[in-house]
């Protein structure tokens, strides 16, 4: 239960991304310095935080033991996720984009089997949890709803490229972070995995700065100040509160995905967010129900996340 709403806490500060990616695309500030900048930004305060917990040499050890996976997968979970999220911020607006990214909470359920689980002394691949996802396609009927009375307005361009990255993303996010879970092996905590997977990833951060350099020049300072609020709020505090949950269940495929379904709240602050900071219409009508729907499929999810909890401490009880 604790993670569920830590998750949705998370996603709260995830909107953040969508909204303020958005405005600096609208202000004329290239993606390329809108990805970077965050990851940049994020660096002083992990490092500060990791230094007051004594545990950075702990950290830097633990990535020379294995340089190549957590290059693979940093560079998986961080750029092959934030790329495609700010490059599709050219061309669709926030709420298209954290409509499409909500199809993360199907996809984690989807990558179980990519996973071992192991009970006790027994090591299994990991099922698709059916209950869950079926609660996640729930979910997914509200956020499409919500999207239909906008969609109507859409180009070709803006549908192909502002959706088709994000779905991308909509993989690689999951999948990098679950895979770093299994490559730690419990031996970091979750703010020493977000430094490592940060600094991991920083070679791909330079050349995309390095690009974006060479094509716009250097951003302005509204861009590095948008930036630096997404760094702390989106990839400091969002992605720690939503690692450490999913790190909390990461050895049951159905919580695991109940946790990451939360994130489907974040098209709700992020209509709230723009209807505040950019002047967009509020939803009505059809847009209304699948908001009902959302919430509901989010209740349903705590439901089977508290019950399968419960089961677990019974068995636990009787062995």
């Amino acid at each position: 239960m604790k993670e569920l709403f830590i998750g949705l806490l998370a996603s709260a500060f995830f909107a953040v991304t969508f909204i303020l990616n958005r405005s600096m695309e609208l202000d004329g500030g290239s993606w390329m310095w809108s990805s970077s900048l965050r990851f940049f930004s994020m660096i002083p305060f992990l490092v500060i935080l990791v230094l007051f917990r004594r545990k950075l040499l702990v950290l830097l050890q633990e990535m020379k033991k294995q340089p190549v996976q957590w290059l693979i997968w940093s560079f998986v979970g961080f750029v092959l996720f934030y790329v495609p999220i700010t490059f599709a911020a050219s061309y669709g607006p926030g709420w298209l984009l954290a409509g499409t990214w909500q199809l993360t909470i199907v996809c984690g359920a989807l990558l179980a089997p990519l996973f071992l689980t192991r009970q006790g002394s027994i090591t299994k691949r990991s099922t698709i949890p059916l209950s869950t996802l079926a609660v996640s396609f729930f979910i997914l009927i509200g956020v499409i709803l919500i999207q239909i009375p906008n969609a109507r307005t859409l180009s070709t361009t803006e549908i192909v490229l502002g959706v088709g990255p994000v779905i991308i993303a909509a993989f690689a996010f999951p999948l990098g972070n679950r895979k770093m879970m299994e490559v730690c092996g419990g031996r970091l905590e979750t703010i020493e995995r977000v430094l490592g997977m940060t600094l991991a990833s920083l070679p791909f951060w330079f050349i995309i700065a390095f690009i974006a350099f060479f094509q716009t020049g250097l951003p302005s300072v509204s861009q590095v100040t948008q930036s630096s609020i997404v760094g702390l709020s989106s990839g400091v505090i969002a992605t720690t509160l939503l690692f450490y949950a999913t790190n909390q269940v990461r050895h049951d495929q159905a919580r695991l995905a109940s946790v990451e379904a939360t994130q489907s709240m974040q098209i709700l602050f992020v209509i709230l967010g723009e209807m505040l900071l950019l002047s967009i219409a509020p939803p009505k009508g059809i847009a209304l129900i699948g908001i009902v729907i959302i919430i509901a499929g989010l209740l349903l999810h705590t439901f089977l996340t508290y019950k399968n909890t419960k089961k677990i401490v019974l068995r636990q009880k009787a062995s």
